[in-house]
């Protein structure tokens, strides 16, 4: 089956760029095209994408108040975030709106095509590193204390140990090599953090473990 994917954007020439590459693929569908929030959540709700390519900065509704929206309810589709700028401050609120990643609109067709994909099987887009990078600098100063939240009790030592690494930007295999563990070991730890946390990929774990003070952004050099 095809990957069904929603493009929104409110430049036309970006939406007709983005078409002309995803349906020359034989695996990927364009099920839609919108040029706001309010129309993709329209689109999205008749057209069930599997991902969004979803603008950050729109008029009326924007992105981050609608992929909050649609990552909401069950059965949600992956989004991922499209910027004009490298690290811009929305990124932060997109990934905690429920963004699985994020591409600059300037990514080359076959790096788009690549993200879709991985999307789409349910892995996450940002490189461990990028998401540690990125939410150093942008999360917000006021985050709960360790513990606070009791998704966190459902977690053993050892998940809690990995969902550490995990926020501090360290791949299955650094992980692995620290733990002394294999990395079959370590996936089969990172499956049951995201299930005992309900949350979708390892994006959304680090982000969770930031905002309930697992770890805490590094200071500013």
């Amino acid at each position: 089956m095809s990957v069904r994917v929603l493009i929104v954007d409110d430049q036309a020439l970006v939406r007709v760029g983005f078409r002309m590459i995803i349906e020359a693929r034989e695996d990927l569908e364009v099920v839609g095209e919108a040029g706001d929030g309010e129309q993709a959540l329209r689109l999205a709700a008749q057209t069930r994408p599997d991902v969004v390519l979803m603008d950050v900065r729109m008029p009326g509704t924007d992105g981050l108040t609608a992929t909050a929206r649609l990552t909401a309810g069950p059965d949600a589709p992956r989004v991922i975030m499209l910027t004009t700028y490298d690290l811009d401050e929305s990124l932060y609120a997109a990934l905690r709106a429920g963004a699985s990643g994020f591409l600059l609109k300037d990514v080359r067709p076959g790096d788009l095509v690549e993200a879709i994909r991985v999307v789409a099987r349910g892995e996450a887009l940002l490189a461990p590193t990028a998401t540690r990078r990125l939410l150093d600098r942008f999360v917000a100063a006021d985050l709960n204390p360790p513990g606070a939240d009791a998704r966190l009790d459902r977690l053993t030592g050892r998940e809690r140990e990995v969902l550490e690494l995990l926020a501090r930007g360290e791949s299955n295999a650094e992980i692995a090599a620290r733990m002394t563990v294999t990395e079959a070991t370590v996936k089969t730890h990172v499956s049951a953090i995201l299930r005992k946390l309900d949350v979708r990929d390892r994006v959304q774990a680090v982000v969770l473990a930031y905002d309930l003070g697992v770890v805490r952004p590094r200071p500013s050099s």
